[in-house]
């Protein structure tokens, strides 16, 4: 009995205190929520107290003011409009039909970097570790002293070591603002945004060097000497990765102008056209997959890889058949016909399907981008260096293990002998022409998807595909592969320094006085045709 009673009279004493403190908790939330219908600096102070409630409801508020759905009525009652357009009762979730007019709540960039925050210092107890990484990744970006008793609470919590260093980050960088923290505590969060030594950390640190003194501005310093050697390294990577990817592009470009111009010793200035009819063969597929079949969008480029070769190649045999054929031996003629072909070729595409740019989408296989260190590898420019390689290794087999191939290098190195011996030159000519345009027409489905298609698509590379071609030896596929990829890795270690064009124009200096000394390139073709 004694028992039941000391129980009952527990119970008493501890309702009212419960009760008095949800009291308490539903006033704190109804205080911050009038504080939505003031300005700027009350809205950014509700946000704070609204989050530290810790209530169910707060990080709905704050993700429909992040997205402009949350509206306020006369009587400062808050409410959050759904995708459809209804409104419910923002402290409740009930279905509202609020009397007055209602007003969108106030928002600007203070106020959206305080909600940023207070989303982070919500999620930062999630039990998805995605969730904790985002919100202590946002608390490092917008640090406020306000949340350092949240982050140490999550801080102690934490068991996941990725995202314990990212707490970490966060708790160094909300320390370097507070000017009580001892300055022990201080070198130590130094220490701890040098070893992310990224360009955020280098921010962080340059206010703590401009702010502080003594051993903090002399720990501060250091650490941006070091991550400014760290940057400047990973910027070198990154600008030798961009060079490989323009250099993988220029290969595409050129390669089959080095077959044309190598075995035919046609100078196709409509080559760029080819180019450009890859690409646009990508945008009608890709658009009639968008109306017909939409679920096959992420196969869209494997299904127009084969059609752009054969439409382009097609082109080119009906190029050497209808022009080519007939000037042989004229290089200045064959210049001028193409480039006025070229001429043609563009302002049909602009009749057909306009002048404007048209957009071709990228597949989810494509999108993206990883992270390696400092280096940032974009999934589509990494799917096209794989992609040139594997065009080269099976050009190249099929130079080396296929009977086109045999001839085609027969026709290379002694157009007479090879005629002589019952090898069809005018067939292999049509051949040849036919497959260095093909593979131009795949080019352009590569580079569909690194730029806008336009009918000066294929304009753009047709100076640099040249410039490859004589650079590495006409005819040699290899020289081409070694002309790309230095000329590419060339022009974006230049870009920083000089810039664009003037990295361009040094490049091509560069290139002239290389081809004074080596007139044929870097490997030039061998044979008797070719030495007399």
């Amino acid at each position: 009995m004694r028992r039941w009673v000391s129980g009952l009279l527990l119970l008493c004493a501890i309702l009212p205190a419960l009760a008095g403190g949800r009291l308490a908790r539903a006033d704190e939330i109804d205080d911050a929520i009038a504080g939505f219908a003031g300005n700027f600096a009350e809205v950014e102070q509700a946000i704070g107290a609204l989050a530290a409630t810790d209530d169910a409801v707060a990080p709905k508020i704050l993700e429909a003011l992040a997205d402009g759905r949350l509206r306020i009525g006369p009587d400062h009652s808050l409410y959050i409009e759904d995708a459809k357009g209804a409104l419910v009762e923002a402290r409740t979730g009930a279905a509202a039909d609020p009397p007055g007019k209602l007003k969108p709540v106030k928002v600007n960039n203070r106020v959206r970097r305080a909600v940023e925050a207070a989303m982070g210092q919500l999620t930062l107890l999630s039990p998805d570790p995605g969730q904790r990484m985002n919100a202590a990744d946002t608390l490092f970006r917008s640090p406020d002293p306000g949340r350092l008793p949240a982050l140490e609470q999550a801080l102690a919590e934490e068991t996941d070591a990725r995202v314990k260093a990212l707490l970490e980050q966060a708790r160094a960088a909300i320390l370097l603002m507070v000017p009580e923290t001892p300055d022990a505590d201080k070198i130590a969060a130094v220490e701890t945004l040098a070893a992310r030594g990224d360009q955020a950390a280098r921010v962080l640190l340059g206010t703590a060097a401009e702010k502080s003194s003594g051993e903090i501005a002399a720990a501060a310093n250091a650490a941006l000497k070091s991550i400014d050697r760290e940057l400047a390294f990973w910027s070198g990577v990154q600008s030798v990765y961009y060079g490989l990817s323009l250099g993988s592009v220029l290969l595409l470009a050129a390669i089959g102008l080095a077959i044309t111009f190598g075995v035919m010793g046609v100078i196709n200035m409509a080559h760029g056209e080819m180019v450009m009819l890859g690409a646009y063969t990508t945008f009608v597929v890709q658009d009639l997959i968008r109306n017909a079949a939409p679920g096959l969008f992420d196969y869209s480029l494997l299904i127009a890889l084969p059609l752009a070769f054969l439409v382009a190649g097609a082109a080119g045999v009906a190029i050497e058949r209808g022009i080519i054929r007939f000037l042989y031996g004229r290089p200045l003629e064959t210049l001028l016909a193409t480039f006025g072909l070229s001429l043609v070729l563009q302002q049909a595409v602009r009749s057909v399907f306009g002048p404007s740019n048209r957009e071709v989408g990228n597949p989810s296989w494509m999108s993206g981008a990883v992270d390696v260190g400092g280096l940032v590898l974009t999934y589509n420019r990494l799917w096209i260096i794989v992609f040139s390689m594997m065009v080269f290794a099976l050009l190249i087999l099929l130079l080396r293990k296929t009977a086109l191939g045999l001839q085609m290098r027969a026709v290379t190195q002694n157009r007479r002998m090879a005629a002589s011996m019952g090898i069809r030159t005018d067939a292999v000519d049509s051949l040849t022409f036919g497959l260095g345009s093909g593979v131009a027409g795949v080019a352009g489905v590569a580079l569909s998807q690194i730029e806008n298609v336009s009918p000066n698509l294929g304009q753009s590379y047709i100076i640099d595909s040249f410039m490859v071609v004589v650079f590495g030896g006409v005819g040699n596929l290899w020289g081409t592969l070694v002309g790309a990829v230095s000329l590419g890795i060339a022009n974006k270690l230049l870009e920083p320094v000089a810039g664009a064009v003037l990295g361009k124009i040094a490049v091509l200096i560069l290139l002239v006085l290389f081809i004074q000394r080596r007139p044929r390139g870097l490997f030039p073709i061998k044979g008797r045709a070719v030495e007399t």
